[in-house]
């Protein structure tokens, strides 16, 4: 009985060492005697001790920082870069077996993307752009890392740092841009009052007696203030009009 009792408590005891749990976020890779016999799916699972052994893989998205890259730009411009990398592992087996810490390879891997598409871009290019420069660090990423088991989603430029210098000739090249606008635009209202002035002018001058309402109008605006004091010539229009008036009186009278 002791020998039976003893039998029971080491399997027992081989069972619970035996007894894995892989969480439903995780996959297991599992080797038998040094060769890989396939891959685990969540739940509770049975690895013989000394014989078989597994990996753990995480197959959530994870976030890697790639750290500020400096690179040169196709004009020679000397920027830092930095950005953030969203993958996750689509293929377990391959993610261990294949590469011997996929971490820290697409982090290298990244960095070196990323110095090489900021040299074949030009600094205009790399700060109008920054969505596609990002989506080509992604395609290349993904493309190499594939055969490590790895799925890169999303790619995104942090921050574009510049040299001061070329900083403050950034800031004067925006504000010339600026004054330029604003002189255009300024040129632009003082062309379009000029032109109807002139059509105003040509009206006003077209019309017998237009003149006169015009000038009879400004005398009224400025007669609602008092303290204002008017001096008033009166124009050769009006005194065309009497004239004229006086000719044909004379006229009738004949």
């Amino acid at each position: 009985m002791p020998e039976i009792y003893s039998a029971l408590v080491f399997l027992v005891a081989l069972l619970f060492v035996s007894l894995k749990q892989i969480n439903q976020y995780e996959r297991g890779v599992k080797f038998t005697m040094g060769r890989y016999t396939g891959t685990i799916e969540p739940g509770w699972r049975i690895i013989i001790p000394i014989f078989q052994s597994f990996k753990k893989v995480d197959m959530r998205v994870k976030a890697v920082d790639v750290p500020d890259q400096k690179g040169i730009t196709r004009d020679n411009v000397s920027v830092m870069v930095n950005a953030v990398i969203y993958y996750k592992v689509s293929d377990a087996a391959k993610a261990v077996i294949e590469v011997e810490d996929f971490r820290y390879a697409i982090s290298q891997y990244a960095q070196t993307t990323m110095r090489n598409i900021v040299g074949e871009a030009t600094l205009d290019e790399l700060l109008a752009n920054r969505e596609k420069i990002a989506e080509r660090i992604r395609e290349i990423v993904d493309r190499e890392t594939d055969e490590w088991g790895l799925k890169v989603s999303n790619v995104e430029l942090k921050d574009v740092s510049l040299p001061a210098d070329m900083e403050r000739t950034i800031a004067k090249q925006a504000e010339a841009e600026r004054e330029k606008r604003a002189v255009i635009i300024n040129s632009e209202g003082e062309l379009a009052a000029a032109q109807n002035m002139a059509q105003a002018a040509k009206i006003l001058s077209a019309v017998d007696g237009a003149l006169h309402l015009r000038t009879l109008q400004s005398i009224n605006d400025i007669s609602s203030d008092q303290s204002n004091t008017i001096v008033f010539a009166v124009p050769l229009e009006i005194i065309k009009s009497f004239a004229g008036f006086n000719k044909k009186k004379i006229a009738g009278g004949d």
